[in-house]
């Protein structure tokens, strides 16, 4: 059977998301004709051209309300038209000497969006020519968004389609009301560009990756079309969001348009459903009309070591673009350079986070491969791609396993750069750093939390702030990055202690050892600790029905609650600052005041 994965839009545009590259791999290792497409790329694309944006500045606008942004881009449409494929020639890499042009803030039409001249020195230099011009590029591109989703398509955003659609959905006919309305202008080009490649590669089955919810609405329009066009095509979805919002559905309306619901790992319910035998974690609609759900609790994996390496045929003729939205260089790293992601091993080694889905697959289950196996495994990417860079996406990769990688690659005499997720341990002492940064390691992410003492002994987060301010000492001496996770609105969470946990921050801003962070407003899910048992965590659930499509966040009810909107924009506004090193002077406090 030939299968074809895709990833629908929208995801990362400068590089591959990993799910297809993995799956795709590990097929193709068993004998199984497998191929893979990355439709957000290939919609992107599409659109920045000049015959796209024609065609949408030709549009009839006149009957709608435009904002001054929309106005001003309107008029200066020839502009638009004129630089976009240079823009994306530039930003793909494929004309890097337009960087002195595009860095040149007099070349841009100037909207709120765009910096002063002091802003970008400070930012760049005076020879930063090229991240400077893939800065502005970035607005640039983020401008003409801004117009397409004010203007033809409201669900349409750079790196993200439908979220705000798909965000909660705890029944489904508010999706199927949209889908069953004729598409969209982005819609119909991103239907054109998967049309080409199904007739192209003429699958027998078709897997749709959907890892964010602003994946779903389009891997259901491309599969509504799919089933029309060629109907005896199966169809398949799993994917982060599958895993974690619908295994406990029950309409079965989004049979409609697949045949099959896979989740957690997806290797072996798709090589069951590929070559026969008992299906693994699986759900299908019967003639009856009714879900059948198979071997649901099946704990049966393929082990992670026989997974095989990544696969990158298929989308190495894609022109992934690079993209600088804000100056921080840790910041960037998401979604600047060409980074094959990875993993180094299965799981987390320490699953015990009461705000983490530790009851599911991707976090219970830890596995490591020899580290011998890795470092294949990344010279065999290294040799299909011409890349050198990965981002390892572990849940936490494990301090010694870090130690054996960064002497493997050494010994190996392998030049590379890696980032990767990590826990801030005591384990990552000043010897270790090095031996990471000498390795290879630019950067590493990880979970602060609530920086509060309370708050991270009832989250059993297994750290202190002690030992996560001293392991982000020793990453800064070693020259390594450093981001971090952060949350607000724990239960039980006093105002004062956002206050102390925006204090800590601050401070590691100020001494050099945080580059980047971002605060996440805790959600109770289903599948974590603090879902479960919501007592353990000063909560209680609050009693409402449960939806028949997407089921995950869970509403509840905290002694000292504050107030979340203010704290949220008062923490979002400071780190932004501390990041463009900035306002360290202020009075955490003086971040918190009402408009």
């Amino acid at each position: 059977m030939k299968i074809l994965l895709v990833t629908p839009p929208l995801t990362q545009l400068n590089t591959p998301y990993p799910a297809t590259c993995h799956l795709q791999g590990f097929l193709r290792s068993r004998g199984i004709a497998a191929g893979q497409m990355d439709l957000s790329i290939a919609l992107i694309e599409k659109l920045f051209t000049q015959e796209q944006l024609q065609r949408i500045f030709q549009l009839d606008f006149s009957s709608k309300k435009l904002s001054k942004h929309s106005r001003n881009l309107l008029q200066q449409s020839g502009f638009y038209i004129q630089t976009i494929e240079p823009v994306m020639r530039f930003l793909s890499g494929r004309d890097s000497s337009l960087a002195q042009r595009f860095s040149d803030l007099d070349f841009w039409p100037q909207s709120k969006r765009f910096p002063s001249e002091d802003d970008l020195e400070w930012a760049f230099g005076t020879i930063g020519n090229h991240d400077r011009a893939t800065h502005l590029c970035t607005l640039f591109l983020k401008d003409l968004c801004d117009f397409i989703n004010q203007t033809i398509d409201p669900n349409f955003e750079l790196i993200r389609y439908a979220e705000s659609l798909c965000l909660r959905l705890p029944e489904f006919a508010p999706l199927q009301q949209t889908l069953l309305q004729p598409p969209s202008f982005i819609d119909q080009l991103m239907l054109d560009v998967f049309a080409q490649k199904i007739r192209a590669c003429s699958p027998e089955m078709v897997g749709f990756c959907i890892p964010f919810p602003g994946n779903l609405y389009a891997g259901l329009r491309c599969a509504q079309w799919l089933r029309k066009e060629f109907p005896s095509v199966k169809i398949v979805m799993g994917g982060g969001y599958v895993n974690t919002e619908l295994r406990s559905i029950t309409d079965p309306a989004i049979f409609d348009y697949i045949d099959y619901l896979t989740f957690d790992d997806g290797e072996l319910p798709l090589l069951r459903l590929i070559e026969g035998g008992e299906l693994v974690r699986t759900l299908y609609r019967n003639s009856a009309g009714e879900i059948v759900r198979v071997n649901m609790e099946s704990k049966e994996n393929i082990p992670f070591a026989e997974t095989a390496a990544p696969d990158y045929d298929g989308l190495l003729q894609n022109n992934y673009i690079n993209l600088i939205e804000l100056t921080n260089p840790m910041h960037a790293l998401w979604s600047n350079g060409r980074w094959s992601k990875m993993m180094l091993a299965h799981g987390c080694y320490w699953g015990k986070c009461a705000f983490c889905d530790g009851s599911l697959d991707y976090i219970q289950r830890f596995e490591m491969a020899p580290v011998e196996l890795i470092v294949d495994r990344m010279e065999a990417v290294m040799r299909q791609t011409g890349q050198s860079g990965f981002h390892f996406v572990d849940e936490a990769a494990p301090p010694a396993l870090l130690r054996k990688l960064s002497e493997e690659i050494l010994r190996r005499k392998l030049t590379v750069s890696y980032w990767t997720n990590v826990r801030f341990e005591k384990s990552y002492t000043p010897e270790l750093c090095y031996l990471m940064a000498k390795s290879g390691c630019i950067a590493i992410s990880g979970g602060l939390e609530v920086a509060s003492p309370r708050i991270l002994k009832m989250i059993n987060k297994g750290i202190t702030i002690e030992t996560a301010r001293e392991s982000m000492k020793n990453f800064a001496e070693a020259g390594i990055m450093t981001h971090a996770y952060l949350m607000y609105g724990f239960p039980t969470e006093t105002a004062q202690e956002t206050l102390d946990s925006l204090e800590v921050v601050r401070d590691l801003f100020a001494n050099g050892w945080l580059q980047s962070a971002f605060w996440h407003r805790y959600a109770m899910t289903a599948h974590s600790p603090s879902g479960i048992h919501p007592e353990s965590v000063g909560a209680k659930h609050v009693e409402i029905p449960a939806g028949t499509f997407a089921n995950n966040e869970i509403p509840f009810t905290t002694p000292h609650e504050i107030d979340l909107d203010l704290y949220g924009e008062g923490l979002s506004l400071a780190t932004y600052n501390y990041m463009q090193g900035a306002g360290y002077d202020m009075p955490v406090k003086k971040w918190f005041t009402r408009k």
